[in-house]
């Protein structure tokens, strides 16, 4: 994953607990770099250790976490760097999830060696649709459903995020139901 990754984990825990449990994060996981560099590739693993010792140390759940940083990713990482370009894939939830797949071709041409997720919808409805969640990247759905939740506040709805395979449980792909 690329260092803005890292670094967004970093924000996260420094503005939500302080910058004494992001060292002892750090320390946790084996981790000794004190800077990530946004746009310098780093191994997934240091990201996975990342997660799994910040649960140790703060006492909560992976997928919670997973699921908080995905909403701080939205609502001021990518906010911060990248806010025109998420203005312009959507001027509400549904439009914005729907330009989904092609968001993702034109960050990838911002860092060419991203290996990135891909998204697909069916079943759009007025206020719903279904996303169907492809990596090859394992346990980040609840990332996705905290990204989720951060598109929705950010779009000001109120959203209902459900997921309905699970590759963890043997789906092929994991796949979520979102209605507004």
């Amino acid at each position: 994953m690329y260092g803005m990754v890292n670094k967004a984990v970093q924000d996260m825990v420094c503005s939500q607990f302080g910058e004494d449990q992001w060292e002892a994060i750090k320390k946790k996981a084996g981790v000794e770099d004190e800077l990530f560099i946004s746009h310098e590739g780093y191994p997934d693993e240091i990201t996975y250790r990342l997660v799994g010792a910040a649960s140790e140390v703060l006492g909560l759940p992976a997928d919670e976490i997973l699921k908080a940083f995905g909403e701080h990713w939205v609502l001021k990482t990518a906010a911060e760097g990248y806010g025109e370009m998420l203005d312009a894939a959507g001027a509400d939830l549904g439009e914005f999830l729907v330009n989904l797949p092609r968001f993702h071709t034109r960050v990838a041409m911002i860092f060419p060696k991203l290996k990135p997720p891909s998204f697909a919808i069916t079943d759009r409805g007025e206020r719903s649709l279904r996303l169907h969640y492809h990596t090859h990247r394992d346990g980040l759905a609840p990332f996705v459903v905290g990204l989720l939740g951060g598109l929705a506040k950010r779009f000001d709805v109120e959203a209902r995020i459900t997921q309905i395979a699970d590759r963890t449980q043997g789906a092929d792909h994991d796949e979520f139901q979102v209605e507004w």
